[in-house]
């Protein structure tokens, strides 16, 4: 699989692999890091690690014998531009709510 948005999804469908994105949103974290904050061992949280990798999400540093994990808010793209396809939708559905409620009643002009 090499599709940079069915990578991307793939790798948020899990609830654990969105709360690491979560994490590592507001900074930076070694894998023993994120292993404290999760019940789970630290081979579990790698593999969470490596598909969040593989979609583009985080990218991985080696600092000397440490792998630093950061967010890669450039991977999201391939999402934002999957899910903006649905916001004309949206703006449609939006735009006839607004005028349903800014009619006049026919109530009222009796």
């Amino acid at each position: 699989m090499s599709d940079p948005t069915q990578l991307a999804f793939r790798a948020l469908s899990d609830p654990t692999r969105r709360d690491i994105i979560r994490i590592l949103s507001a900074e930076e974290k070694t894998i023993a890091q994120l292993t404290d904050q999760f019940d789970m061992t630290r081979a579990a949280v790698k593999k969470h690690l490596t598909v969040l990798s593989d979609g583009g999400l985080i990218t991985v540093e080696a600092k000397g014998r440490e792998r630093i994990n950061r967010l890669n808010p450039q991977g999201l793209g391939p999402v934002f531009d999957w899910l903006q396809y649905f916001d004309r939708f949206w703006d449609d559905r939006l735009s006839d709510l607004k005028a349903a409620i800014e009619a006049p009643n026919p109530k009222d002009n009796q």
